[in-house]
Parts: C-alpha cells; sequence; structure tokens
C-alpha cells in the first residue's frame, strides 16, 4: 500500500481532506503522526463552527509535543469524530480510517484544487527529510 491514499488531497502542514461532493474528513496523515509520537489528546472544535482555509481548528497533543491542526480548505465543521475523546491513539493506528478528525461542509470546493496530490505531498516529505 502506498504510504500516502491517492484519494486524498494534502497540505504541507501534513493534513488530509477526502471530498465527498461538498463535504471532507479532515486528518493528519501519517508522517504527522509518526513525528507527533503517541498522541494521548485530541481537542476539536464545535459542529457548527466556520474556518477558513488554513485556519486553526483544534490541536493534538502528544506525549513529546502538541501540534495545531489546520483546515485545507473553507468550510463548516458537520461532525466531530466522538471516538478520539476517549482513544486518541486511533490517529497513530489509523490516520486515514478511524483516525479522522473533522467533516465539514466546503464553502469553496475549488479551494481542494490548490491542495496536493499524494505524489506531491510524497515528494514534500521527502525534500523536508533532506533537510
Amino acid at each position: 500500500m502506498a504510504a500516502y491514499p491517492d484519494d486524498l488531497h494534502y497540505t504541507k502542514d501534513h493534513e488530509w481532506i477526502r471530498v465527498s461532493g461538498d463535504t471532507g474528513a479532515i486528518g493528519i496523515t501519517d508522517f504527522a503522526q509518526e513525528q507527533l509520537g503517541d498522541v494521548v489528546h485530541v481537542q476539536l472544535p464545535h459542529v457548527g463552527e466556520k474556518f477558513d482555509a488554513h485556519a486553526t481548528f483544534g490541536e493534538v497533543e502528544s506525549v513529546k509535543t502538541f501540534s495545531e491542526l489546520y483546515t485545507p480548505v473553507s468550510g463548516e465543521v458537520i461532525e466531530i469524530n466522538e471516538a478520539l475523546a476517549d482513544a486518541p491513539e486511533l490517529v497513530n493506528t489509523s490516520p486515514y480510517g478511524d483516525g479522522w478528525m473533522v467533516k465539514i461542509k466546503l464553502s469553496d470546493p475549488g479551494q481542494v484544487d490548490s491542495l496536493l496530490s499524494a505524489s506531491e505531498y510524497e515528494d514534500f516529505v521527502e525534500s523536508q527529510k533532506e533537510e
């Protein structure tokens, strides 16, 4: 399996979005969860909150550090992953599945076109490792 699923769009902040119609599920990439280490807490927004693209929508706390979460695109939160409250480790064990964080209704679906493809993101990660 590829390290970065092809059906997702990525940001240079290491978030991903899986778009379905006018909604998108957002999470952090496998690379991001590896950098963080064991996730112990995830702070998420409330349903109904609206965010501009690249705005901070929450944070992830791990045993090593904490990291802010950024929205890849503009939209309104329509669902949060309640399971993360009791099982934040899902971010580590299933970053592209059960470890998703929020679902948003896209305010401008065209913004997705400015995000990175899986291969572009993989190239970006490799360039970061070399620095």
